[in-house]
């Protein structure tokens, strides 16, 4: 059954509001590997991943981060990004960092879905696709 009532203006602005903010953050992170700064590539070594790989690090989320801000595909760059932060819980977790660091990334990610859901209604991945 389809609730067609309109989103109210309060939370499409809380909407854009937290996909901003979560945008923001994420294309910093892209262009600090991007243009692979010292700080970016001691985050990554010291995670594990090759001084190489930091430039394609950057790729990725920068492309999803780009698909996610993009109303018509944002479900399917929410879905690329969920899959980068399920990464970092990963990372997280087997190099034995504290709660707080591999539970931010969850943080994250349901903050993500919420900025979609609240402007959404529905937070069902196929039904995002099917939107526009």
């Amino acid at each position: 059954m389809e609730d067609n009532k309109p989103t109210s203006k309060a939370r499409l602005w809380i909407s854009y509001i937290l996909q901003g903010l979560i945008s923001i953050m994420f294309l910093m992170g892209a262009v600090m590997n991007l243009l692979q700064t010292e700080q970016a590539v001691a985050g990554a070594t010291s995670l594990g991943y090759p001084e190489s790989s930091v430039v394609y690090l950057g790729l990725i989320l920068s492309i999803s981060t780009v698909l996610y801000i993009i109303p018509q595909t944002s479900g399917f760059g929410a879905v690329i990004l969920t899959g980068w932060l399920g990464g970092a819980v990963a990372t997280h977790i087997i190099h034995g960092d504290s709660a707080f660091e591999t539970l931010f990334p969850v943080l994250f990610g349901i903050v993500l879905w919420l900025a979609i859901w609240l402007r959404l209604g529905k937070v069902q991945v196929f039904a995002l696709f099917n939107k526009y």
